[in-house]
């Protein structure tokens, strides 16, 4: 086993229509605006950017994330990654009752030296680092949802 190989997935209940959530996800370099962890993005060209992302752990992970697809109609966002962690990561937006649920799926590889000498003894640690990053993410996102209702 790969002990530097990860797969995670987050369901997002969310009490907003599934084309208000999926606008938001398209915006990734509004993201920092309501995803405390999301430190950094800059946008290359129309598919293509660098993100930095820092969770609980003192350290950044700094990526290039190139758009694979988009797709409103089907509500799905899915880029490639490549850089500290090489991989891809999906956004599924789906109704629910009346508001709908934003799947995340992320297969990746983590490439920082230093987390991968400590893969298998800081395994634990990185995948709780994660959760807590995706648990940030669910409450920025339903503020900021709240916030732009506010303002319709």
């Amino acid at each position: 086993m790969d002990w530097s190989h990860y797969r995670f997935r987050s369901l997002w209940v969310l009490p907003a229509p599934p084309a208000a959530v999926y606008g938001l996800l398209e915006q990734a370099e509004d993201y920092p605006r309501w995803w405390p962890q999301v430190r950094r993005v800059n946008r290359i060209d129309d598919t293509t950017g660098v993100i930095t992302i820092r969770s609980v752990l003192p350290y950044d992970l700094t990526f290039t994330a190139r758009e694979v697809r988009r797709d409103p109609d089907a509500g799905v966002l899915e880029i490639a990654m490549s850089g500290d962690i090489d991989g891809w990561a999906r956004w599924i937006v789906t109704p629910r009752g009346g508001g709908s649920i934003a799947r995340y799926d992320q297969v990746v590889d983590v490439n920082k030296p230093l987390l991968r000498r400590l893969a298998l003894p800081g395994r634990p640690v990185f995948r709780a680092n994660h959760w807590l990053m995706m648990r940030a993410g669910r409450r920025g996102l339903l503020a900021y949802l709240a916030r732009n209702q506010e303002t319709v």
